[in-house]
């Protein structure tokens, strides 16, 4: 059974408004999980990255925008590597930010790492971090 939703005109706005910034297609996730399973950072996130791209397909920006997922995304693109469709989440993330601030800011920080996750994390996260203060 298939239930289709019935996306407003500001859903469908911001719907395509993250496609237009991420380049991505996000209903070509079916919602394996694999970016969730696979992201370093995914035990700190209020929403997973496949619930995240989720809440984009129904277009609840509302939801999405509230979610601090948004600023502890590393960009490391393990759930690109994961991802059986290709989707690059960390574009999708990054679209979704800058929606919510088309200024560019973020509100989170690498000084803002706990010492104790900082030395867990793998050294890929924490470059991903750096690299998206280095614009």
């Amino acid at each position: 059974m298939r239930v289709k939703l019935k996306a407003g005109r500001d859903q469908r706005k911001f719907i395509k408004r993250i496609e237009e910034l991420s380049g991505e297609n996000v209903f070509a996730c079916y919602q394996c999980g694999r970016c969730s399973a696979g992201c370093p950072v995914a035990s700190e996130m209020d929403l997973l990255p496949n619930q995240v791209i989720r809440l984009v397909q129904m277009g609840l920006d509302e939801e999405v925008l509230r979610s601090k997922t948004l600023f502890l995304c590393a960009s490391c693109f393990t759930c690109e590597s994961r991802c059986p469709k290709g989707i690059d989440m960390a574009r999708v993330m990054e679209a979704v930010r800058h929606v919510l601030d088309p200024k560019g800011k973020d509100a989170f920080g690498p000084g803002e790492i706990p010492p104790e996750l900082a030395q867990e994390l793998p050294q890929q996260v924490l470059v991903s971090i750096f690299r998206k203060f280095a614009k």
